[in-house]
């Protein structure tokens, strides 16, 4: 099967960029083949009792200097393509947003990285990876 429309999750780990690299592979094997990539910063925000505390403004800005350079680092890998990439900068839930993302946009491939978690492991801290592969309603490759 020919995917057209592809995104790639990346977030600057050594898996995303083998998931990166995979999606290039991808996509040069097929001149139509339209590639996005999107890094999600999810600014972190603390909840007490019922209270949510933000994150402090010296700190929103770090975390948008540290998500600006994960993008560029995306985009400099994508120098070997020949047809245009878009790399897109995303708020939120990792998971939600890309799936978002990928409905919105019309993709028919998701590529992610894996963590390479498992059992108790994965519960208890959560996975995109995982949350994205269960709730897609369109095909996910999961690179480890």
């Amino acid at each position: 099967m020919q995917f057209l429309n592809i995104l790639v999750a990346y977030d600057g780990s050594e898996v995303s960029k083998k998931a990166l690299e995979k999606a290039v592979g991808l996509a040069k094997s097929n001149p139509s083949a339209k590639l996005e990539v999107v890094h999600v910063a999810n600014m972190p925000n603390l909840v007490v009792g019922e209270a949510l505390i933000s994150t402090p403004a010296g700190m929103s800005g770090e975390y948008y200097e540290l998500a600006e350079q994960i993008k560029d680092d995306a985009k400099q890998r994508l120098v070997s393509l020949s047809q245009p990439a878009e790399v897109y900068l995303l708020n939120g839930n990792p998971g939600r947003a890309i799936l978002e993302h990928a409905e919105r946009t019309g993709r028919d491939l998701i590529v992610i990285g894996s963590r390479g978690l498992s059992g108790v492991r994965e519960w208890v801290l959560g996975s995109v990876s995982h949350y994205v592969v269960q709730h897609a309603q369109i095909p996910v490759l999961v690179i480890k």
